[in-house]
């Protein structure tokens, strides 16, 4: 019987296989993973870390971008050594990056603009993932911010993609809290001392809405109206959620009447009919 071994029938192609030109370069690749995984992992432990004095939306945006910025640098050194181990010199092409990076230059002028005002963006904190912006007329939450591009989805669902360097008018609703203020109508009936400790019992809930921020404040008796007395009160929460937080607190504020037996008053209309004598 005729044994035939591959190794003999394909001897090209074994011996290109074992060849360093074909493993190093699969070997080079998967070390460049997995050292990007590494720190990706280490990245993500990190922002874990509680500490009140960080901004976790600009954090969230920053970690994107060095992510990005690693990812092209272990890119960048695995070519280049896959390069060296075919034999190309890239001595040479490193001492050519200058004259390519004018050519570049030249014409990527609107890629390099988009980089440049991206990274000023991000820097300058301008804004931030998952903050409430107009940028260029077009309101939304941003729910990307890359080097090249900022993406904004408004409110019907639609997503506005701008490139950074065409940026030239924002407006930031997100940096500072909403003030909302709350004037309930009160019966003039109402025992006074009832009523404070109602409002309390109410002032202690609203404190524990979600996105509501700070102290609530209970200002009391702001005016007497013709058919009730207004009674106010002001409070912080985040940005564009005051219309949510509102509607939570007027329906507790009913809900809690209602269990204390205390009546919301409407506008009330006497009407008078006089009758006609006859004669």
């Amino acid at each position: 019987m005729l044994h035939i071994s591959l190794k003999n029938a394909f001897p090209d192609v074994f011996m290109h296989i074992l060849s360093k030109k074909f493993y190093l370069p699969i070997i080079y690749i998967i070390i460049g993973m997995i050292i990007y995984l590494i720190i990706c992992n280490l990245i993500n432990g990190l922002s874990h870390v509680k500490n009140k004095h960080v901004n976790y939306k600009k954090q969230t945006t920053i970690i994107g971008l060095f992510k990005n910025v690693i990812k092209v640098l272990i890119v960048v050194i695995v070519f280049m050594m896959i390069l060296s181990l075919y034999g190309v010199d890239t001595t040479a092409i490193v001492a050519s990056l200058g004259v390519v990076g004018v050519v570049v230059g030249l014409a990527f002028q609107d890629i390099l603009k988009n980089l440049l005002a991206g990274i000023t963006i991000i820097f300058d904190d301008h804004y931030s993932i998952g903050d409430n912006v107009k940028i260029n007329g077009f309101q939304g939450d941003v729910i990307s911010l890359g080097l090249q591009t900022t993406k904004i989805k408004a409110y019907t669902g639609e997503v506005f993609i701008i490139g950074n360097s065409s940026i030239n008018e924002v407006i930031n609703y997100s940096l500072n809290a909403s003030k909302l203020i709350i004037d309930i109508p009160i019966s003039y009936d109402i025992d006074l001392d009832k009523l404070d400790n109602v409002m309390n019992e109410i002032k202690g809930k609203v404190s524990k809405l979600d996105n509501v921020i700070g102290n609530v404040e209970l200002l009391g008796i702001e005016e007497f109206n013709a058919s009730s007395i207004k009674y106010r009160m002001v409070l912080d929460c985040k940005s564009m959620c005051q219309f949510g937080v509102k509607r939570n607190i007027l329906k507790m504020v009913k809900e809690d009447f209602n269990n204390n037996k205390i009546d919301i008053p409407f506008n009330k209309l006497d009407i008078y009919i006089k009758e006609k004598k006859n004669g």
